[in-house]
């Protein structure tokens, strides 16, 4: 015996699925909303009046960057154009997911010749780093990374 389709039963069909795909889109934008780590920069027409030229400082500098992770420690390791170790005054570090702030980290480094050394806790995935530095004759280094933590 077959129960008869009745206009109450497609109103509950259709009042199920609306509700379904309301109730998920309304999660997704909650969660979208609370892990958004906010806005890169303050004032953003003010840094785009000065981007070409402070750009073009940091081409001149000629510094080249590379990134490790191993035993718990990241290692950042600069070096100037000729190779030698670069003459960085002061450095700061962000580290933190793509998408979500809730991991973002400031590790103290501590320099070692061409290399700077943090003991950090990251664990398996993708990082990024947003360097921050300053040449001793005060020029601006900035310069976002990727880092792939492997897992085990």
């Amino acid at each position: 015996m077959t129960r008869k389709l009745t206009g109450r039963h497609v109103f509950l069909i259709l009042l199920a699925f609306f509700g379904t795909i309301t109730a998920v889109n309304v999660f997704m934008a909650s969660m979208a909303i609370s892990t958004f780590p906010g806005l890169e920069g303050k004032n953003t027409y003010n840094a785009s009046r000065s981007f070409d030229s402070d750009r073009r400082a940091q081409v001149a500098l000629g510094w080249q960057v590379e990134d490790a992770y191993r035993d718990g420690y990241l290692i950042l390791t600069i070096k100037d154009a000729e190779g030698q170790p670069a003459k960085v005054k002061d450095i700061s570090v962000l580290v933190g997911r793509a998408t979500i702030a809730e991991f973002d980290q400031r590790p103290v480094f501590i320099r070692e010749g061409a290399d700077f050394i943090a003991p950090v806790a990251l664990d398996y995935g993708k990082w990024i780093l947003r360097i921050e530095a300053l040449a001793e004759d005060g020029t601006a280094f900035r310069q976002s990374r990727n880092l792939s933590v492997p897992r085990g």
